[in-house]
């Protein structure tokens, strides 16, 4: 128990949340629990890291873009990065996160987790290609653990052609995505070590085209 506070701890205290916010996240993260034994939302050996494994991948999103207020989260499931997201920016004007997920019944979790934690979210059961024309012109578009990059870059394509940042975190497999994504896409991005792990990375791309254009 010491040993997940001290993570918790850590993990507040590098995000600079307000008491109110880490309050927030305090009821996600027991919202998660309570749901993940009839709803399996994360790997289950996860939830004894979910300060580092799932809140501290999700914030450090928000330092690569600190300006933004509208993100689409792809694929939402348990939240993770949107939700999360969403509880940290909701003391900022004009903060907004739509989650895009197809399963109902996650749907269910993160609408619940929403209205406790009072997060700017708004939960839309959809599948992505049905949800992605209704938010061109957002700032911030995110996915995790959710598709091959070109396979992201193709969904996300009217957003990134119009504006959008976005911001893909990747294993230690970002670089052949990145260099399967080039056969069909020209892209300008920066990686992004991850801060809580290693071998892994962000990939940030801010334009795109295909190559056959």
């Amino acid at each position: 128990m010491a040993a997940k506070q001290d993570d918790r701890a850590r993990v507040l205290a590098q995000a600079n949340v307000s008491r109110e916010t880490a309050d927030a996240l305090d009821i996600y993260v027991e919202q998660l629990r309570r749901w993940q034994s009839v709803k399996n939302l994360v790997g289950p050996a996860t939830l004894a890291e979910v300060w580092t494994r799932h809140i501290a991948d999700a914030l450090q999103l928000l330092d690569l873009a600190p300006n933004a207020a509208t993100w689409l989260d792809l694929g939402s499931g348990a939240g993770i990065p949107g939700l999360i997201l969403a509880i940290a920016g909701r003391e900022r004007p004009g903060f907004q996160v739509d989650l895009i997920e197809s399963n109902a019944r996650k749907c269910a979790f993160l609408t619940e987790a929403a209205r406790l934690t009072k997060a700017p979210a708004r939960v839309r059961n959809l599948r992505i290609e049905d949800a992605i024309s209704d938010h061109v012109g957002v700032d911030v578009v995110c996915a995790r653990a959710l598709a091959p990059l070109h396979q992201l870059l193709e969904w996300t394509e009217p957003l990134l052609t119009t504006g959008t940042t976005a911001l893909f975190p990747k294993g230690r497999d970002a670089p052949a995505e990145l260099t399967t994504a080039a056969q069909r896409w020209r892209f300008v991005y920066d990686l992004v070590t991850s801060r809580t792990e290693s071998e892994a990375r962000i990939v940030r791309v801010t334009t795109l085209s295909r190559v056959d254009s």
